[in-house]
């Protein structure tokens, strides 16, 4: 059984979106869908004293309104800088801060100078995953051929990698057709991202949706212990 999940790239992504990665055995990620404003393609928070903080990247979304993720482009290249600033200023106190500094200071040093938005968030997410020790296969939508329908052409790209077994994120029960899958010989089933352990965290109340880099400053090594697979 070969278990595949397929989600847009997004920036600095929380814990659960690194739960479904490390549950499934290919993640693709899915960067041929249309761009969406205000959304967790370009942004995420961070904690700050006074409560949940904005990280965004300014994007060209203008009049854009049918461009695709992989086709966005950064906007302002002193993003990372002002990103990197920010995240010092608020975790600079947290136990595990120094041990990860230099490597996300030289990734938001890297990505600086990336033009495209994907490319940017893939950087983050494989050096999570490295830190993490995820070893699943990441791959792209594009490196597969697309089908027509929004639950066909997921079931499309499970078939072209081999899948047997599909982990949808819960907001896809929305609008995908259960039936496709089972014609297809392929299990569908939802992650579940309830029941998640607080950690010692900066600045309570305690919050769960925010960036995994909080996790991580916090924790350290013993982040997985506070994450669950489905």
């Amino acid at each position: 059984m070969k278990k595949i999940a397929i989600l847009q790239s997004n920036y600095i992504p929380w814990k659960g979106y690194f739960d479904l990665i490390r549950s499934v055995d290919e993640f693709i990620l899915y960067d041929d869908m249309q761009y969406t404003r205000r959304d967790w393609r370009n942004r995420n928070q961070v904690k700050s004293p006074q409560g949940p903080h904005w990280l965004t990247i300014p994007v060209e979304a203008k009049g854009k309104f049918d461009q695709k993720i992989k086709d966005t482009h950064i906007s302002d290249p002193h993003w990372a800088q002002d990103h990197w600033k920010t995240i010092h200023l608020f975790y600079s106190k947290a136990p595990f801060f120094k041990r990860y500094q230099p490597l996300f200071e030289k990734a938001y040093g890297e990505c600086a100078a990336i033009p495209e938005l994907s490319q940017v968030n893939v950087q983050f997410i494989r050096l999570i995953c490295d830190l993490l020790q995820i070893k699943t296969k990441i791959s792209w939508s594009m490196d597969y051929e697309l089908k027509e329908g929004k639950t066909e052409r997921l079931v499309g790209l499970c078939q072209s990698a081999g899948g047997t077994y599909y982990l949808s994120g819960p907001a896809a029960k929305d609008y995908i057709v259960d039936s496709v899958f089972k014609d297809a010989g392929i299990t569908l089933a939802y992650m579940d991202y309830s029941g998640y352990p607080e950690y010692p965290q900066l600045y309570p109340p305690f919050a769960h949706g925010v960036t995994i880099l909080d996790l991580l400053f916090n924790t350290g090594p013993e982040a997985l212990n506070y994450m669950k697979r489905s």
